[in-house]
């Protein structure tokens, strides 16, 4: 069983890394002789939710799986174990930092939010970052003057793989379509899908700078959606994000490839922060008070039994 789950995440992960590669920055700095790296990695989250729902013994896929990915790019190399053995490691300890933590899949409590953010993305995903880096600088295959914009591209990227990604596959294997009886519930989901439709793109391909339209539309998703909706608009602002960076129009246009990237960067950050910390502080708000309401009926109850049978009143002539 074990070797079926392993190979269907490397599968899994090639399939999803051969999606990020359909669209890429090809500037000085993002890319290497045979490597290429990209603003978004989505097999870094795919390898840690399937390393969150199935365990720490499926990790011999996420190996095969970078390997699919490096040699669909070119041949493998000798110095490509060490990006082998990064793009593993990254997930795997980014997998053991939050088990560390008390981590739950549910994500239905603030702490797990920042846990996913600053544990399994900003800090595990160091990891892959600077083994890959450090590799093709020693074996010469990237210049030294381009360290520092390949490792930013690298790091960022797989971070915003997890952030992305991640919370996407885990609120999939759990997600509940709206009761039938309800239609305002279908009519506003409906209504979120058009607005998302209309205001992402205007906001991201405007030569107006209209960034921050996406913001009201990540909030609207998370308090009425929670996960269920912050997630796919999150991941729909991050691709069409990237491929208004891709071909520099809107607010992407006339800037250096330094300028793009941290404004893609943070704008991708910033969307999945906020689309995935308000949407687990939502989720957490509503499970205290659905608690407080079931422990004020079982208090009910328990003073219902303990109150003393009531007499009727009897008057002395």
């Amino acid at each position: 069983m074990t070797v079926v789950q392993s190979v269907c995440v490397a599968v899994a992960y090639n399939v999803v890394g051969q999606l990020g590669l359909l669209r890429q920055v090809m500037t000085d700095g993002s890319t290497a002789d045979g490597v290429i790296i990209t603003p978004l990695w989505p097999p870094t989250g795919v390898a840690l939710s399937c390393l969150l729902l199935l365990g720490l013994r499926i990790w011999p896929g996420i190996t095969l799986g970078v390997f699919l990915s490096i040699v669909t790019i070119g041949p493998f190399r000798a110095t490509d174990v060490g990006i082998l053995a990064g793009n593993t490691l990254a997930p795997v300890c980014a997998y053991l930092l939050l088990r560390r933590v008390g981590f739950r899949i549910a994500l239905d409590r603030l702490r797990d939010g920042v846990a996913l953010v600053f544990l399994g993305a900003l800090t595990g995903m160091l990891i892959s970052a600077s083994v890959g880096t450090a590799v093709l600088t020693l074996s010469g295959r990237l210049p030294a003057g381009s360290v520092w914009p390949t490792w930013s591209a690298w790091w960022t990227g797989d971070a915003m793989g997890v952030l992305v990604v991640t919370p996407l596959i885990l609120v999939l294997r759990r997600a509940r379509l709206p009761l039938p009886r309800d239609p305002r519930r279908w009519a506003e989901a409906g209504a979120l899908t058009v607005t998302a439709f209309v205001v992402v793109p205007v906001a991201t391909r405007s030569p107006l700078c209209l960034l921050f339209l996406v913001f009201p539309l990540l909030i609207w998703a998370a308090l009425r959606f929670q996960l269920a909706g912050a997630a796919p608009c999150a991941l729909y602002v991050s691709v069409l994000a990237i491929t208004a960076a891709i071909d520099r129009v809107g607010p992407f246009a006339h800037h250096s490839f330094v300028e793009v990237m941290i404004g893609l960067q943070a704008l991708n950050g910033s969307a999945a922060l906020t689309a995935l910390l308000l949407a687990a502080i939502v989720t957490e708000q509503r499970n205290i008070r659905h608690k407080i309401e079931q422990a004020c009926l079982e208090l009910a109850e328990v003073v219902t039994h303990l109150a003393p049978p009531r007499h009727g009143h009897h008057t002395r002539e």
